[in-house]
């Protein structure tokens, strides 16, 4: 009698409690920032550092995309504005830098603000909506929410292969 107690508990508690987090379920850490209104992440094992309110040099006869330049501790690194590959609107207060490093290259990224560097279940990221905007179509490789947003996970291997082939 006690087993059939226990069981129909267990049971119970199982339909109850369906949020039950999976320890050994893998996990992704994402930087999440946004342009304009809308929100996106990067994987933060390819954004090195966050540069709040860092000042970018310009350079005359470089594309739209390209900023200018930042100096890092005496490293010069490029700063790519990202609405600008994205077709994404930018608000005028443009205040992030993020450090991006990956086998095809290594730059900033200009964002209008970090909202939060995160930890999320990889099963939370779901496939992209067929009627993403067709300028994010080959970028977006998940989305999630966030605080009640729609996040675009965004391929920062792809985009930053892109740019050094003459994307920008």
């Amino acid at each position: 009698m006690t087993d059939v107690n226990l069981e129909h508990i267990l049971t119970k508690t199982r339909f109850d409690n369906k949020e039950i987090v999976d320890v050994d379920e893998p996990h992704a850490q994402l930087v999440v920032f946004s342009l304009g209104q809308d929100w996106y992440a990067f994987n933060g094992e390819y954004i090195r550092e966050i540069l709040a309110n860092a000042e970018v040099f310009f350079l005359p006869c470089c594309p739209p995309s390209l900023e200018g330049v930042v100096n890092v501790r005496g490293d010069i690194e490029s700063v790519i504005r990202m609405n600008d590959l994205l077709g994404a609107k930018s608000s005028e207060s443009s205040a992030a830098v993020l450090l991006g490093r990956t086998s095809a290259m290594n730059s900033g990224i200009r964002v209008d603000q970090v909202i939060d560097v995160i930890e999320i279940a990889q099963s939370s990221i779901h496939t992209p909506p067929a009627d993403l905007p067709e300028s994010l179509q080959p970028y977006v490789k998940g989305i999630f929410n966030f605080q009640d947003h729609p996040v675009n996970l965004l391929n920062i291997e792809l985009i930053f292969a892109k740019y050094a082939e003459g994307l920008g």
